[in-house]
């Protein structure tokens, strides 16, 4: 295959559509990639005629089984203990990058792309995820995992680009929503169907562990959520999940606010930097967006760091990614294992 190509992430949305644009009005040969991860022949059919539109050559690859192992199963598993788990982060580096840099090596392609928003930026042997121009489309937050073998091969057409300009060339300028593999279903329904024993009612206890209420099944719950359970106790909200006693935890909202997170799992690009630089901030997202801040400190424990926060985080959950920064480099990340 030619020298400059390029094998790129192709769903036939905006993103992906203006990816292919750009790349080949930058003289790359563009291999349009579609991954089949729930065989949803709608979207490859609409890949399929797009990528024909745009005059590249179009690809299917079939990764539903690695799909359903990596991502559905994690997915209810985590949920079924209790967990908040966080399905497009590792679906980036256990599916999408880890296969498209499969079909490339194929290929005998070097280069692979997307349409995220995201740059990649050198500094010294290291490459790290960055930050896309346009600060609300910025997908950087769900990119930590990514090797450093993967990083070196990555181009990022939509690094410089604002959202803005991409909807202005589009008449459909409808975004995907929401999970694939749920296909429009209500998580809950979804999570009843694949694993019907997550809908055990179960009790409601305070701080104290008095029965305050009633819940329909722990896996239907996350931290900070104060609706969707019965509860004597008014403007309360959950605050632990014990999932080996089927219980909820309520308590106030001061009860959400956590300065210390145990971290795990972790892709830390340079340790040395991670563990000695005094300008660090971390990204914590739950049910809201927390807002970034900086870290007071942070050391090595069994299995991953404990991290101590400047400013508290508002409902932190296991299982939920917390992403560190140097001014818009990513320099690591990780799932949460502990917080308190």
């Amino acid at each position: 295959m030619a020298e400059k190509s390029v094998v790129l992430g192709f769903s036939g949305g905006m993103d992906s559509i203006t990816a292919a644009t750009k790349l080949k009005r930058e003289g790359w040969r563009v291999v349009a990639v579609t991954l089949d991860t729930v065989g949803d022949d709608a979207m490859i059919d609409k890949a399929r005629q797009k990528a024909l539109e745009l005059g590249v050559e179009h690809r299917v690859v079939d990764v539903r089984e690695a799909f359903k192992q990596e991502i559905v199963s994690y997915f209810i598993d985590s949920y079924s203990a209790g967990h908040t788990p966080a399905p497009c982060t590792v679906c980036n580096y256990a599916i999408k990058w880890k296969w498209l840099a499969s079909e490339a090596d194929a290929l005998g392609v070097e280069h692979i792309a997307t349409g995220h928003y995201f740059k990649v930026e050198r500094v010294g042997d290291r490459c790290y995820v960055a930050r896309a121009r346009d600060a609300a489309k910025d997908q950087s937050y769900y990119l930590w995992g990514l090797s450093q073998e993967v990083l070196r091969r990555i181009l990022t057409p939509m690094g410089d680009m604002l959202k803005s300009d991409v909807r202005e060339c589009f008449a459909d300028k409808r975004e995907s929503m929401g999970l694939c593999f749920l296909q429009g279903m209500a998580y809950r329904d979804f999570l009843q169907e694949h694993c019907p024993e997550t809908a055990r009612k179960g009790e409601v206890v305070d701080a104290e562990g008095r029965v305050v209420g009633r819940h329909d099944g722990v896996a239907f719950y996350t931290i900070g959520q104060k609706r969707g359970f019965e509860c004597e106790l008014p403007g309360v909200a959950v605050v632990e999940i014990d999932a080996a006693r089927n219980r909820l935890v309520v308590g106030e909202n001061l009860l959400l606010y956590k300065s210390t997170l145990e971290v795990s799992r972790c892709n830390i690009v340079d340790s040395e930097e991670f563990l000695h630089s005094e300008d660090i901030s971390v990204m914590v997202r739950g049910i809201g967006r927390n807002p970034e801040g900086f870290i007071r400190r942070v050391e090595p424990v069994a299995g991953g760091f404990r991290v101590e926060l400047e400013n508290p985080a508002w409902a932190p959950a296991v299982g939920q990614p917390v992403v560190f920064y140097r001014q818009n480099r990513v320099i690591g990340g990780g799932f949460v294992s502990r917080y308190y």
